[in-house]
């Protein structure tokens, strides 16, 4: 039985995805908001998508932005990637969970608030050199 277990362990070692990436779980915003603002910066260099983001109005693109900045710092301290060399290969946004709240209507009556939140997503990758 534990022979099996490490196998599985070994072959789930061998099979992960060694791509930097960072993720930002139960942001207070809806995942549409956020994914609005993932789709501008999906397969574009990391320089281009930190410029991107810092001049967005939508309030999804700070939060974005913090993802982004820690998804390098961990290329540049966990890897020893360059920056300069990076890009967004994948980013997302799902949805978490979802606080439920009540607004009191007239007559005795409710109303559900449903106050979403999201996961965010950036994995990033090294640009191949054109041969």
């Amino acid at each position: 039985m534990a022979t099996r277990i490490r196998q599985k362990a070994e072959k789930r070692k061998a099979n992960k995805d060694n791509r930097p990436y960072a993720v930002a779980k139960d942001i207070r915003m809806s995942s549409s908001k956020v994914r609005i603002v993932l789709d501008n910066v999906r397969g574009k260099k990391v320089n281009e998508a930190v410029a991107i983001l810092t001049y967005m109005p939508q309030s999804g693109a700070a939060e974005s932005l913090k993802v982004l900045k820690s998804a390098i710092a961990n290329a540049e301290n966990n890897k020893g990637l360059s920056a300069d060399n990076l890009y967004v290969a994948e980013c997302y946004s799902t949805p978490g969970p979802i606080m439920k709240r009540i607004s009191f209507r007239a007559r005795g009556r409710a109303d559900r608030i449903l106050k979403r939140t999201c996961h965010i997503t950036i994995i990033l990758d090294e640009l191949k050199e054109a041969k």
